[in-house]
């Protein structure tokens, strides 16, 4: 889109601790005084992991570091949602949507304990989404995305050889951080206002393809 055709709109920035009840709190009352009602939408996508980060095998993780790795990856999705139910903060048909990785249903050596607490993620989101549809209609989902260059996902170990190893073994490509961005959009609009407690894939095929030429030529001609 050019320039000459963008409206800009200015959106306050609040800071917040998403393992702080206070700070969610604080979070939610000043957006719903900024908006002047309640909420449409939200996109959680917000994860680390401090094995990771500090270099610790899966096999000798360090359980303080994995309880805070689960508490900002996964346990603050349900935080968020508590925050938004016990306020009242969300519409009716409101769209909350989380971001995952299919490294949750398979192995990824490298993705370490991030592979956990995204399969948490996803539970989170379908017992909420569950409680939530009954009570609200609002509605919770995940989005599975391919591997996508950020500050957090470059810190995985080969992270530049897995982009590409699953690129060859998508048939569309891996899906860019824009068009899953567009994506996300549609999941707040309207036009999927029936679909809820979903992991929803966007990555080019990835998560159903066995093998590719590609994958298969590379492996016969290293």
């Amino acid at each position: 889109m050019h320039l000459s055709h963008c409206v800009w709109v200015r959106f306050p920035v609040i800071g917040a601790d998403v393992t702080n009840m206070d700070d969610l709190k604080n979070l939610f009352e000043k957006s719903l005084e900024h908006f002047g009602g309640k909420i449409d939408f939200i996109l959680h996508s917000i994860g680390m992991s401090l094995n990771v980060r500090k270099g610790k095998h899966y096999t000798e993780m360090n359980y303080e570091w994995n309880q805070k790795t689960l508490d900002i990856s996964s346990i603050s999705l349900h935080k968020v949602l508590r925050t938004a139910w016990d306020m009242d903060a969300l519409n009716e048909w409101a769209s909350v949507v989380a971001l995952t990785y299919i490294a949750a249903q398979r192995v990824f050596p490298d993705y370490n304990e991030m592979a956990d607490a995204k399969a948490l993620l996803e539970s989170i989101t379908r017992m909420f989404g569950y409680y939530y549809g009954v009570k609200k209609k609002v509605r919770v989902n995940t989005i599975s995305q391919s591997p996508t260059k950020t500050t957090a996902g470059s810190g995985v170990k080969g992270f530049e050889g897995f982009v590409t190893y699953a690129d060859k073994m998508s048939p569309l490509g891996n899906a860019s951080g824009e068009d899953c961005a567009n994506y996300c959009v549609v999941m707040f609009s309207d036009l999927t206002k029936y679909v809820t407690m979903q992991n929803l894939f966007h990555d080019g095929g990835f998560s159903f393809t066995g093998v590719t030429q590609a994958v298969m030529e590379k492996m016969q001609n290293p």
